[in-house]
């Protein structure tokens, strides 16, 4: 099967789903070839025709650059297309377990419209082998079509950091994977064409798979480890950044912080890894260890606020707390599995009223996402105060005037703040 040349005006590519990964892509591609991308939330595409990116990734100005691109709900929009990029969601359930319902939902209906010659390549992030083994026989049963004799797929894993200006979509350099040598070589050009920082072609789908996972779950490992070190530290009564600090000073230290690992990636995809390893009788230690300890992390923090604003002779029933940032990392809206959740749910089960403040998370996902409701402004003064995202917003708050008296908590998370304002860091 002749492959057609992804710079040819006959390759109409088609992008589905148009979140922090989708929108970049497809705009990078609309700016020189005839592209489509697709959403199911006519919401989101009715914004994008406007120009608006609620997720703040992209500027009106950018729209402008993409000529080529139409932004569409309608699923009859990509019949045209012949090759097919599929972003959307992976996450896990309430088990911890894949959900690929999403994913399996987008390849039925690419394979709707599957042509002879056409090929699906895949960007969210599975587990090694879902891709031939989950999505292959989803394209085939919907479109009738046969694997590497009708159509072909790729890999390309995305590499997104939401709220990073600098390493952009471009800047970035792509794996890239295909089911052939030619669809290999296909999807490499492809992405070759607008990656400036040029591209790795790995030696199969699996392979592509498996370095999108082991990436963030190495990340995950990393904090866990340092995580573990400020519970110690905290028995211990020591600053777990100033030991960091002094650690740091060697040349091959690694400067992993301490925190809240919440997020779309370091905190899902690692599941994604222990569950493959385990349908094949492995049963990974060192991963879901790491990730027990970061996902405990919320609990720690919030008892901890609570004992330190008993010794300050705080009452806790109907105590008030001022949490600072609920996305899960600084200057940027995503909210999407974000631990400072999980410290609200907390506080708010000791009776505490807890505000929630932050300029940059979008309140209605906040309150369908996680059942809190923001604050416009922080609105009197409190008990404690949890600064939990390090948004540049907060390095300007006036600390001072929103503590209730001169024993009131300041609990910096991500120690940011002046250490003459806080009582206490992570």
């Amino acid at each position: 099967m002749v492959l057609v040349s992804p710079l040819t005006n006959a390759t109409r590519i088609g992008v589905i789903g148009l979140g922090y990964v989708g929108l970049p892509l497809a705009l990078e591609f609309g700016k020189n070839q005839p592209t489509i991308g697709y959403d199911i939330n006519p919401v989101r595409i009715s914004e994008l025709r406007q120009q608006i990116d609620q997720t703040r990734e992209i500027k009106p100005a950018d729209f402008q650059d993409s000529p080529h691109i139409l932004f569409s709900d309608q699923a009859a929009d990509l019949a045209s297309c012949t090759v097919f990029i599929v972003t959307v969601p992976t996450p896990i359930d309430k088990y911890k377990c894949p959900d690929l319902t999403a994913l399996l939902a987008a390849s039925r209906l690419v394979g709707t419209y599957l042509k002879t010659g056409d090929v699906v390549i895949y960007e969210s992030t599975v587990y090694p082998g879902c891709t031939e083994e989950d999505c292959v026989p989803a394209l085939e049963q919907s479109s009738g079509l046969r694997y590497n004799v009708d159509f072909f797929c790729g890999y390309s894993p995305e590499r997104i950091n939401p709220g990073d200006k600098k390493r952009t979509l471009t800047t970035i350099l792509k794996i890239t994977s295909g089911s052939t040598p030619a669809a290999a070589q296909f999807v490499d050009q492809l992405y070759g064409s607008v990656i400036k920082a040029g591209t790795y072609p790995a030696p199969s789908i699996k392979v592509a798979e498996a370095a999108k996972a082991i990436e963030n779950a190495q990340r995950d490992v990393n904090i866990s480890f340092v995580n573990e070190l400020a519970l110690i530290f905290d028995r211990l009564n020591i600053d777990t950044m100033d030991v960091l600090e002094a650690a740091g000073t060697k040349w091959n230290f690694l400067k992993f912080r301490p925190g809240l690992v919440g997020g779309h990636c370091i905190s899902v995809d690692p599941y994604y890894l222990a569950h493959k390893a385990e349908s094949v009788g492995y049963h990974p230690q060192v991963i879901l260890s790491g990730r027990r300890v970061n996902d405990d992390m919320p609990i720690y923090v919030a008892n901890k606020l609570v004992k330190a604003m008993i010794r300050a002779g705080s009452p806790i029933s109907g105590a008030n707390v001022l949490l600072l940032g609920i996305t899960f990392k600084e200057n940027c809206p995503d909210v999407r599995n974000t631990k400072v959740a999980d410290i609200y749910h907390e506080l708010t089960g000791f009776g505490i009223n807890v505000t929630v403040y932050d300029p940059w998370a979008i309140a209605d996902e906040v309150a369908h996402e996680h059942r809190i409701t923001l604050a416009n402004s922080p609105q009197g003064v409190y008990d404690g105060i949890v600064l939990a995202v390090a948004h540049d917003e907060f390095l300007e708050l006036d600390i001072p005037s929103l503590r209730r008296h001169a024993t009131t908590v300041v609990y910096d998370l991500k120690s940011v703040l002046d250490r003459s304002l806080v009582s206490m860091r992570i």
